[in-house]
């Protein structure tokens, strides 16, 4: 599997992974930070930006991908950064790789089963004519009944590119992270628990990871600490990246 990737700067490396229907540019503000002082390589995973598609898709392959990915890169140990489902696919690489895994930041993710909302959002992507389509604008003007929130809309269509013959397509293989969406939400898994120092940083507006979740944390990864930016929601990079990014550095230095 060849995963499109790009680094940035000098120093003790650091692999970034995105979330779902995400891409590596979604980090490109945060890597030019971390990168004043370490090495950072942005990783588009399997089915999304511009990386191989496949019709497999679970984390345990994701987290395959990232080992293979860091041995033909000759990084022998690397802090890794996830969001979302990087964040799980982070977690998965730790327990089945710790020895690659200096230090582990997960954003707004726990290593739990989710039910998941994305099916609208799915569906709403793959019913746009993109044969038909003259340009980005008329495609939110399209998708905006069923996707109404601006945020969500506009990060979508970060996905939609135009092809050289003429109209449009979307970098992500839909078909594929559709068939696999459940393997998406699963849990992480792990029969021995990681004590890889760990940051855990939640969205104060985010439900992704609940009280509830603590103990679960602490389950998989006996070092872990918990944080909070407050005042923002999943999109934690996106929303409050000074803050994250200082929170970040703190924990790695």
């Amino acid at each position: 599997m060849q995963l499109n990737f790009k680094q940035y700067g000098q120093g003790e490396p650091i692999v970034i992974l995105h979330g779902l229907l995400g891409s590596l540019d979604n980090w490109q503000t945060l890597a030019r930070a971390f990168a004043k002082t370490h090495t950072v390589f942005t990783i588009d995973q399997r089915n999304h930006g511009r990386s191989e598609h496949d019709d497999k898709m679970d984390y345990s392959i994701l987290a395959n991908d990232v080992a293979e990915f860091m041995n033909n890169q000759w990084i022998y140990d690397a802090n890794i950064i996830g969001h979302s489902m990087g964040g799980k696919t982070a977690m998965q690489l730790a327990l089945d790789f710790p020895e690659l895994v200096n230090k582990l930041i997960v954003v707004d993710i726990a290593p739990k089963k989710y039910i998941g909302n994305h099916l609208p959002l799915f569906d709403a992507m793959m019913s746009l004519d993109l044969k038909n389509l003259n340009n980005r604008e008329e495609a939110n003007s399209i998708l905006k009944s069923k996707i109404p929130n601006d945020n969500i809309r506009l990060f979508l269509l970060k996905n939609l590119t135009r092809k050289k013959e003429g109209g449009y397509r979307w970098k992500p293989n839909l078909v594929a992270i559709v068939e696999n969406y459940q393997n998406i939400l699963e849990n992480v898994t792990g029969d021995i628990p990681s004590d890889i120092p760990t940051l855990f940083i939640k969205g104060g507006k985010s439900d992704y990871i609940q009280k509830l979740d603590y103990e679960t944390i602490k389950s998989f990864f006996s070092d872990s600490k918990i944080e909070t930016i407050e005042g923002t929601g999943h999109w934690v990079h996106a929303e409050q990246p000074k803050q994250l990014t200082k929170l970040i550095l703190d924990f790695l230095d």
